[in-house]
């Protein structure tokens, strides 16, 4: 698919050149950092020498000391504790950060994580039931509850005393448990709202360590944790975040604990070269697997295993439920491709809506980003659960699927989510109106450019200019991700050097140089259709957006370019 390239400016361009004659740096490296809002030379020795010293005080946070005050008591009086959490990724790790941190002081704690078909998201009845059940003394909730207002209640009947952490957006009221963290809330001043679930956790866990009157090297043992939350849970990686992913990446780097180990040898990435995009791409779709095919609490027993070899059966077991998701994954795309192409003339739809009753609902969100990414418009998946259909959708920059859903309300039994994601319930008899008015919906607020993605480009580059220098001051900007994404730069007429071919599974490979530069190899992963129109190139020269990347073959480190999107030089941009 192509892209609009839409170039970045810098909301201060008058400090890029006292950024750069300060800093010693190509002018290029001050212009990435200005575009991240690094515009001085105290910001920029922030930015590239993060420490712990440098985050938050969690007594910041509204509730801190109700919540550690609760909690240094349950683990002074030994009172039993059940960790709830959620099934995805954050809620795995931040479940498993403080079953962990308990543990070590000999609590008697325990964890549930709700099935996620048979019980859906968050708090429950049945989760309640199980803490009355177990005699439980305190539930600690972590990346969710904000909203468990009458599962608080049911609780609170029943003698058991609830801290809440979270990190979603609040509702209208606000459950009454001893203590609820979240800073979203209204009334909490803390200075940084873009935490994980697994954030507010070692948030929780840092206040607690200071009551008790302990080292905080406690909680920093568990960032490995918190880096992958936060990796996976596609949370801001800026501010605190981007201190407690680097420092959790170190330690995954150097002494990952043994679950994490187990993972890494089953897929073969070596411990000290693992980057957050390893997380996102292997780690995390690996943990999150087990929660999509139902039963989260695997994933848990993985991170919190004490041995290599329960960690290597876990891990093993891990691997099996992702290589049915993948495949489940796979065939439901194919379907989903089926349907669109034979029922859509994309020329006159501005949205997908797709129901099969078996699709599994574990994978139907994954598939339902992958249509987005594939048509370039807002896509629905629904599967029939029970006699009800359930879905989950997905959408693109410049239409909100949530509000959109609000205008359908009454057709609607229930829906949740935000600005790029919802789910759904909807009754059959309605499936076809629903159809109907989130099209009119979409095509109403959205034009022709709309359904072209952009592509965001920090600056021009000359490939003459990059070389081991530049690539070592650019890996200072890592860890990358949302708030401070990988760089992406644009080099124009550029020449193809040999000849493209195609590679794997329709991998575009070549090489390239520009105005007497070195040659450079490229990989445009998923990139096969550009082969025909490079090589049918009168001059073979183009225009190219791309990132860079550090490959390393036989012991030999070289830069490699990462194709993103191609422009021949006839094209208009």
């Amino acid at each position: 698919m192509s892209f609009r390239w839409v170039y970045a400016t810098p909301e201060n361009e008058e400090a890029v050149p006292a950024l750069q004659e300060q800093l010693g740096v190509p002018e290029k490296i001050a212009r990435l950092l200005t575009l991240r809002g690094i515009d001085s030379y105290e910001k920029a020795e922030a930015y590239f020498r993060p420490d712990l010293s440098q985050i938050h005080d969690p007594f910041l946070m509204k509730d801190m000391d109700k919540a550690t005050e609760r909690l240094a008591k349950a683990i002074r009086g030994r009172e039993r504790i059940l960790i709830y959490g959620d099934y995805d990724v954050d809620g795995t790790t931040s479940t498993a950060i403080l079953y962990i941190f308990l543990k070590e002081f000999g609590v008697e704690v325990d964890f549930y994580i709700p099935h996620r078909f048979k019980e859906g998201y968050g708090i429950n009845e049945e989760g309640i039931q199980h803490a009355i059940d177990t005699e439980t003394d305190l539930i600690v909730s972590v990346d969710c509850g904000i909203t468990a207002v009458e599962e608080t209640e049911k609780a609170k009947e029943h003698g058991i005393d609830m801290i809440i952490c979270d990190h979603h957006n609040v509702g209208d009221s606000i459950p009454d448990a001893v203590a609820v963290l979240d800073p979203k809330r209204e009334d909490c001043d803390y200075p940084f709202k873009g935490l994980s679930g697994a954030g507010v956790g070692f948030k929780l866990l840092q206040g607690t360590i200071k009551k008790l009157g302990l080292g905080d090297q406690l909680a920093h043992k568990l960032l490995d944790l918190v880096a992958i939350s936060i990796a996976s849970d596609i949370v801001p990686i800026e501010d605190e975040n981007r201190i407690l992913m680097r420092e959790g990446l170190k330690q995954i780097n150097t002494e990952p604990r043994v679950g994490v180990k187990a993972l890494l040898d089953l897929i073969n990435l070596d411990v000290g070269s693992i980057t957050t995009s390893n997380i996102v791409f292997s780690i995390g779709p690996r943990i999150n697997a087990a929660g999509r095919m139902g039963d989260a609490s695997k994933a848990v027993q993985l991170l919190i295993s004490d041995t290599p070899a329960e960690a290597k059966s876990r891990a093993h077991e891990l691997e099996s439920i992702n290589v049915a998701r993948r495949d489940k994954d796979s065939k439901t795309m194919e379907e989903a491709k089926a349907m669109v192409d034979e029922n859509y003339d994309l020329e006159d739809i501005s949205s997908m809506v797709l129901h099969h009753p078996d699709w599994h609902l574990g994978v139907i969100g994954i598939v339902a980003s992958r249509l987005v990414d594939a048509y370039g418009r807002p896509a629905v998946m629904l599967s029939t659960v029970d006699g009800k259909i359930k879905g989950s959708a997905r959408s693109i920059d410049g239409f909100n699927i949530y509000e959109a859903f609000k205008q359908c309300e009454d057709l609607l039994e229930q829906f949740g989510g935000h600005e790029y994601a919802a789910g759904l319930t909807i009754a059959k008899e309605n499936l076809d109106e629903f159809r109907r008015r989130i099209n009119e919906i979409a095509a109403d607020n959205l034009s022709a450019e709309d359904f072209t993605p952009e592509l965001k480009i920090d600056c021009e580059l000359d490939l003459s200019n990059v070389n081991m220098r530049f690539w070592k001051l650019l890996s200072q900007f890592e860890p990358f991700g949302p708030g401070n994404l990988r760089p992406i730069f644009v080099s124009r007429d550029v020449r193809v050097v040999g000849v493209p071919t195609i590679v794997g599974k329709g991998h575009l490979k070549m090489k390239v140089a520009q105005n007497g530069s070195g040659t450079f190899d490229v990989i445009g992963f998923n990139m096969h259709e550009y082969l025909p129109v490079i090589r049918n190139s009168e001059d073979q020269k183009m225009n190219i957006a791309y990132s860079l990347e550090e490959n390393e073959w036989n012991g030999r480190r070289t830069l490699q370019i990462r194709l993103r999107d191609v422009q021949m030089r006839d094209e208009e941009q």
